[in-house]
């Protein structure tokens, strides 16, 4: 049986990349700084995942473990394990880099040999090359040359809508999942053996994979929490059953859609296709997804290789329609949250810099520019 070490076991973690690895007959150990799951799910060794389409069925996830991932424990996995990977939110990738690079030198010193794949599973474009600069900053430099050699460090597109858990539930290890997801890999990247897991497809032309989904589900995503945000809807299936929200979210997912056919040379139907796809998981009724979740963190989702953004320069880029792109920015730009630093960061900003500054600091669009105008524009009409 071949191993992996995961880092992260929350919802993600263990309803997406841990479920399909267990699937896959690999044993999985979960690192985590939880201590209370950790020792849950090195209790019981099993979990229960309730996956949601057309209809509603409960696995049970076995063959897993876990250990806390700030211990020795981990990185002793490292040292014998196949395979890391992560579901941790780009902004921790950094924090274990240093605990991934000290598993390396460990398991080097201790003469295995073996080839290991590390792929990171989070919502960014490239994450695990980033993740690969960040871990051999920690690495001797006498070890890069044998790291190049046995360490791969495989890019991937993930695609799981994975709500929170729902609080009635008695059991604290129990996760909901749609029933759709994809799991893409850079087949280029591995070193030795690709390993054959159900549910991880393999392709060289990763980057057209990463941008379909990002100006599809992500894009067509946060506009319709904005755009429910704006209208009072609590979750993303009662802002997408609004039939005004409906057609804007999907005539947005088709101006970033025409980047796609553009740039990668997408069959326009297929495309349509896979659309119709993503608005019919929005209105997933078994999933209760709360607007505020997917608006949150808006700082973020502004960035210029962000969700909202990188459609919106593919636009100008080819010179195609972009009229609902610009107002799902408009509408990023009015999402409030007392609960969120980077809502409050963005309204200080905007009252004190107005919505042209504003936009030129967190996007990188020149404040000066057509789109910018247009966003103030419809900002002030929203």
């Amino acid at each position: 049986m071949k191993n992996a070490v995961h880092f992260g076991a929350g919802n993600i973690g263990r309803g997406f990349i841990g479920k399909l690895l267990a699937d896959a007959d690999v044993a999985v150990t979960f690192a985590d700084v939880n201590e209370p799951l950790v020792d849950q799910i090195s209790h019981k060794q099993e979990y229960k995942v309730k996956v949601v389409g057309s209809e509603c069925t409960i696995d049970t996830v076995t063959h897993v473990t876990a250990v806390n991932s700030a211990s020795e424990d981990v990185i002793n996995q490292i040292v014998k394990t196949d395979m890391v990977t992560t579901a941790v939110g780009p902004n921790v990738l950094d924090i274990i880099a240093k605990t991934i690079a000290k598993g390396i030198e460990k398991r080097l010193a201790s003469g295995n040999i073996k080839p290991l794949n590390i792929i990171a599973c989070e919502n960014m474009v490239r994450g695990t090359t980033h993740l690969k600069g960040e871990v051999y900053k920690y690495l001797d430099e006498q070890l890069h040359p044998q790291v190049d050699e046995l360490v791969g460090f495989v890019d991937s597109a993930v695609d799981r809508i994975v709500p929170p858990a729902d609080a009635a539930n008695d059991d604290p290890l129990e996760v909901t999942v749609e029933s759709f997801s994809e799991w893409i890999v850079d087949e280029q990247q591995f070193k030795g053996e690709i390993p054959e897991i159900n549910g991880m497809e393999k392709t060289d032309n990763l980057m057209a994979f990463v941008e379909r989904k990002l100006f599809t589900l992500n894009t067509g995503h946060c506009i319709t929490a904005y755009l429910g945000n704006l209208k009072g809807h609590r979750t993303i299936r009662e802002a997408i059953e609004d039939p005004e929200i409906h057609a804007e979210v999907k005539q947005a997912m088709f101006e970033s859609g025409e980047v796609l056919i553009r740039r990668y040379g997408f069959d326009r139907e297929f495309h349509a296709a896979y659309i119709d796809k993503i608005l019919s998981r929005f209105a997933n009724p078994y999933l209760v997804d709360e607007v505020d979740r997917v608006g949150r963190q808006p700082i973020r989702k502004l960035g210029a290789n962000d969700r909202l953004i990188k459609p919106l320069l593919g636009t100008i880029e080819y010179g195609v329609e972009n009229k609902t792109l610009l107002k799902g920015i408009a509408a990023a730009l009015k999402y409030t949250s007392d609960s969120d630093p980077q809502a409050i960061e963005l309204q200080t900003a905007l009252q004190q810099q107005g919505v042209k500054k504003t936009l030129a600091h967190y996007t990188g669009l020149d404040k000066n520019s057509a789109e910018v105008a247009q966003i103030d524009s419809l900002y002030q009409q929203l």
